[in-house]
């Protein structure tokens, strides 16, 4: 077993090393391709830090395992939703502002995308295609509504510390480099779905449970390391639209093509009813503090935090 964790730990370290390249290299063509800085925040971050999600959980569906693709996009979002922002906050100089309507209706938007593939789960005992082509729309409208008012967008991304492309040489560079992150990321997640598979056989326990508890947590490193340098740089738009976005694209582009490509039932709901639970509350109480005082304050953090240890406690202990 202790080869198993090893594994399973440098798997979930090499993706989150590979995403944070991933995200550096592209914020790179961003300030080449001058995007402008939500963009960037929204589409950079929350695609990279969902990459390590979209592997595994498209590896593990093309391998007839998509109980450990639910239970991590769902453990992942819950995680984003409490421990992560938590996380973040705590370690934000003050607090995190959320005073922009843009925000406002993003945060609406992503409580309601964290239970909507339950809801759809409730309809058929699973998820089919048409339920993965229903995920897939909702990010595109969402994505519509994010891009409806160029006024939104008025302020273009810049990091000092970033180097600027001044070539087009490099700029083809940094694309190639993109590619070879991309593959090795997809050999880094076969690794995580092993040591999956290998914790359930070893432990006795289903996958569903192994992806809410251990894939999920492992693949959340990204957006939580991403979300604690930008909270230190005092970007808020970096943070709120990073824990956003990994879950929205999560629950839906990511969701939707596990869906699309691999349908699937759930034959056994039991090892995900305490994740739903718990994922209905941290999202009532992340709207709350998102929309009540525009601002999340290390208060708020430790209430979320406490969900998420609650959570923990009670999938660990409630008897099966």
């Amino acid at each position: 077993m202790i080869i198993e964790i090893l594994i399973f730990l440098a798997s979930c370290f090499v993706l989150s090393w590979l995403s944070s390249k991933f995200i550096k290299t592209l914020t790179e063509v961003a300030k080449y391709l001058k995007w402008r800085e939500f963009i960037v925040a929204f589409f950079v971050m929350g695609f990279a830090a969902s990459l390590p999600n979209l592997f595994v959980d498209l590896n593990a569906a093309l391998h007839g395992l998509q109980a450990i693709s639910f239970g991590d996009i769902m453990g992942g979002n819950l995680v984003d939703l409490s421990l992560a922002m938590a996380i973040v906050v705590f370690m934000s100089k003050k607090y995190i502002s959320t005073e922009s309507k843009m925000v406002q209706g993003s945060a609406i938007f992503t409580a309601i995308v964290a239970v909507l593939p339950w809801i759809l789960v409730l309809r058929t005992g699973g998820l089919d295609r048409l339920d993965g082509i229903i995920l897939i729309v909702a990010f595109f409208v969402y994505a519509w509504w994010l891009f409806s008012k160029d006024s939104r967008f008025t302020k273009v991304y810049e990091d000092k510390k970033l180097k600027k492309i001044a070539k087009k040489s490099t700029f083809i560079f940094d694309l190639i480099k993109i590619a070879v992150i991309l593959a090795t990321l997809l050999a880094a997640s076969y690794a995580v779905v092993y040591s999956a598979q290998y914790f359930a056989s070893s432990l006795k326990i289903s996958l569903s449970l192994v992806g809410v508890l251990i894939v999920a947590l492992g693949n959340c490193f990204p957006e939580i390391y991403f979300g604690i340098i930008s909270a230190r740089k005092e970007e808020n738009w970096m943070v709120l639209g990073d824990m956003m976005a990994s879950v929205i694209v999560c629950a839906t582009l990511v969701l939707g093509i596990v869906a699309v490509v691999a349908p699937f039932k759930i034959y056994d709901f039991s090892p995900f009813l305490v994740a739903r639970i718990f994922m209905v509350i941290s999202c009532v109480f992340y709207l709350f503090f998102m929309i009540s005082g525009k601002k999340i304050t290390k208060k708020e953090a430790l209430l979320l935090l406490l969900v998420y240890i609650a959570f923990l406690m009670t999938e660990i202990f409630l008897p099966k």
